[in-house]
Formats: C-alpha cells, structure tokens, sequence
C-alpha cells in the first residue's frame, strides 16, 4: 500500500487506521487488475462521506445563513456539486494518490472529475470513522465550506435559467429559448455550446459537458446582460 503520510499532511488529519484513507482511494476498476489488492474500494466510504458532507454543510447554512428553504438549499448544491469536489480533489491532493485501473487514468476528463468527486466523499467517510464527526465538521468547513464566498460572489448557487425566465417575462413578456450551437465529443464526453435567445436575439453563450449545463452558463451571461441595462 502507499505512504499517505503526505497526503495526511495535506488534508491536516493524522489517521488512526491508515488503511481507512487508503481504501477511501480505492476506485472499483482498479480492483479488476489487482484481484490480490487487500482492501475494498471506495463506494461504501463514499456513500458515508456524502452523508456527512451534507450534514455538515446543511448545519452551517443554517447557522450561519437566514435565507429561505430554497435559497439555502441552492446555496448547499452548489458547495457540494461534483464539479466544486472534483477541483477540491485537485487542490488537497487526492488525485494524486488514487488507484485507478490504466483505463480509467485514460479516460476522459468528465469521467476523471466524477471519481475525484466520489473520493472526496470517501475521504470524508475516512476521517468520520476514524476521527469523528467533530473532524469530518472541521476538515468540510476548512476545505469545502470555505469555497462559499466565491460561491455567492459569482452567483453560482442561482438558478439562473428560471431568474432569467422570470426577468424575460416580467420585462418583454417574452419566455427565452435555447439553442445547441455545436456540440463535439464522443457519447461518453460530450461538450455543448447553447445559446438563449428572447426571440431572435441571442442573448447569451454557454458551453458544458452537458446541455443543462451549458444552458445555465448562458443564461448566467444572460442575467449579467440584463442587469447592467438596469
């Protein structure tokens, strides 16, 4: 098995039973090339760790926000989504200590990003069982809740193709609709360019690895648009 003592450096949590954090890195393809490895992967961990995130992440919203039901449950997703993970992944370390078979480490970036996100949640579970929720609490807020300010800045906990719609409406009595522009990419790592118009005029360019992402970035440029006329 590896030496994690690194990565514990990185994440500031000295394990207990290292081989918690090891098997947090464990995705299930590497165990079809490695049938003697002696852990299991890393699902179980991470459908623990998920549960603890939200937990965590629920109780300082609460705490600390006092916004409606749905504004904090907005402002939660987007703390938590795959693609905000998949960077902290990134940034702590975790990519470079998963064990993946040679396919997955060839795979696309979409793919990659998906697993980093899930072996974040593992670690999570990792730190729970071994530390406790009180350092599973501190390692989320320290990592993963310190990414709201830049959240809230950029507007990404709004939903914009529905606060888009509502101004469109309000203002030309007119519902956007939206375009794929191109789209390119094999079926597994699809990428799509879409565009929002309020009759012919486009009013904004998205780009995602899926089309409902795509339409959310153009409807963000959107609302920015509308409201420097205001």
């Amino acid at each position: 098995m590896s030496d994690l003592s690194a990565l514990e450096k990185k994440l500031e949590c000295k394990f207990k039973n290292i081989a918690l954090l090891q098997q947090a890195l464990v995705h299930r393809s590497y165990l079809n090339e490695h049938k003697s490895f002696p852990l299991d992967h890393n699902e179980r961990l991470e459908f623990l760790g998920d549960a603890v995130l939200e937990l965590a992440v629920t109780d300082y919203l609460y705490l600390n926000y006092p916004l409606p039901e749905g504004e904090l449950t907005n402002l939660r997703a987007a703390v938590v989504k795959g693609e905000m993970l998949s960077k902290i992944a990134k940034e702590v370390g975790i990519e470079e200590y998963l064990l993946l078979s040679r396919g997955e480490q060839n795979g696309s970036e979409k793919a990659r990003n998906y697993i980093l996100a899930n072996a974040v949640e593992a670690v999570i579970g990792a730190i729970y069982l071994d530390q406790g929720y009180q350092t599973a609490d501190d390692f989320i807020r320290r990592v993963i809740v310190a990414k709201l300010p830049a959240v809230l800045e950029k507007g990404e906990h709004i939903d914009a193709k529905s606060r888009f719609q509502e101004l469109a409406q309000e203002k030309y009595r007119v519902t956007p609709t939206y375009e794929v522009l191109s789209e390119d990419g094999l079926d597994h790592d699809k990428h799509f360019e879409v565009g929002i118009f309020l009759g012919k005029k486009q009013m904004g360019v998205g780009k995602g690895s899926s089309k409902h992402e795509a339409q959310q970035k153009a409807a963000r440029e959107a609302l920015e648009r509308l409201e420097k006329k205001e």
